[in-house]
């Protein structure tokens, strides 16, 4: 069977998420971590070491080269994701891609070009899709108990903190805040939204918290296809946020639900009150669960030839969105898109 054949898997970047994926690979049946790069061999000797990995490179093309990996998981900055995926989907491999897709929509679309022309699988890592309490409230809202949704609010911000190396250089992270956090909620907000198409996007994006040649502020409000509006703020070192991050708040014509705190209310008639569902917190905000629940799914469309969700499509709708919000905090006009 074909479940019953070793994947043998490769990770590219030994950093801080790097350690999530790993774990969440070793999870699955019948995969092994093959392979492991690092420009910096101590962190990858390190990162081989803890997770029992055989084979310790110093470049991508290496591990290209030398480890004969069925499939790979890139954990690198932002600018490198879509250069390096090109390599390893040219030779013939499936590749996880930590998000978001790149640094623009159009080197998203050569991605695009490349997966279909090689046939292979790409999945891009929006994590928060795979979390039980977010498909509680995508569950609800498909179910229609808290009827059309109208209006949303979601954050990606880090509170009394922010990153530092390159996610704070324009030149390898395409962009701060936004890029970094924001499309978190862009994203969640899209999935708990049954993923509509934007139709414009108007957003005011600064840097007031660091020195960096990036944004650390952003609101944005992006306007969907089937009618409802979403507002999305992002940012590093707030000293305050109305939720963490891809923390969701949802009015329908029916009722209120939201994500992290995760609860649901709908109003009964007759002014009698309100129906309300809540959930306990999460012990751990952003868990290994997930991660763990993603890298099953993207295994599963390896293992049988199956287009992960989210892939290159719903990785280019939320790039689009962030170029758009760039382009308007630019200009200070809407920006509309033709999807």
């Amino acid at each position: 069977m074909m479940n019953d054949k070793i994947l043998r898997v490769g990770i590219v970047g030994a950093g801080f998420i790097a350690h999530y994926h790993a774990r969440a690979a070793l999870e699955q049946k019948n995969v092994t971590l093959a392979a492991v790069c690092d420009l910096d061999l101590d962190k990858a000797r390190q990162f081989a070491e803890k997770y029992k990995i055989a084979q310790i490179l110093q470049s991508h093309m290496e591990l290209l080269q030398k480890s004969n990996c069925d499939a790979v998981i890139l954990c690198l900055p932002n600018a490198l994701h879509v250069p390096v995926a090109l390599d390893f989907i040219d030779a013939g491999k499936d590749v996880f891609i930590e998000k978001p897709l790149g640094v623009n929509a159009a080197e998203g679309e050569k991605l695009k070009a490349a997966m279909l022309e090689h046939n292979r699988r790409v999945m891009i890592g929006h994590m928060w899709r795979f979390d039980a309490q977010t498909r509680f409230v995508h569950d609800m809202i498909t179910a229609g108990k808290i009827g059309k949704i109208v209006k949303t609010k979601g954050y990606g911000i880090h509170v009394d903190w922010g990153p530092e190396g390159w996610f704070t250089q324009k030149r390898l992270a395409g962009g701060g805040a936004l890029a970094d956090m924001g499309v978190h909620a862009i994203d969640t907000v899209r999935f708990l939204l049954g993923d509509p198409q934007p139709l414009s996007v108007y957003a005011v994006i600064k840097t007031c918290f660091g020195d960096y040649d990036v944004d650390d502020l952003g609101v944005l409000m992006i306007h969907w296809d089937n009618g409802a509006v979403s507002l999305v703020e992002s940012g590093w070192w707030h000293p305050q946020s109305d939720g963490p991050e891809a923390s969701t708040q949802l009015v329908g014509t029916k009722g209120y639900a939201r994500l992290y705190p995760t609860s649901a209310e709908i109003p009964l008639e007759k002014n009698g009150g309100r129906q309300i569902t809540r959930l306990a917190e999460k012990e751990e905000h952003c868990d290994q669960a997930m991660y763990s629940v993603q890298m099953a799914h993207f295994i599963h469309c390896v293992r049988n030839h199956l287009t992960p969700c989210p892939g290159v499509e719903e990785g280019l709708v939320v790039q689009r969105i962030v170029d758009a919000a760039y382009r308007s905090a630019a200009t200070g006009e809407v920006q509309k898109l033709n999807i």
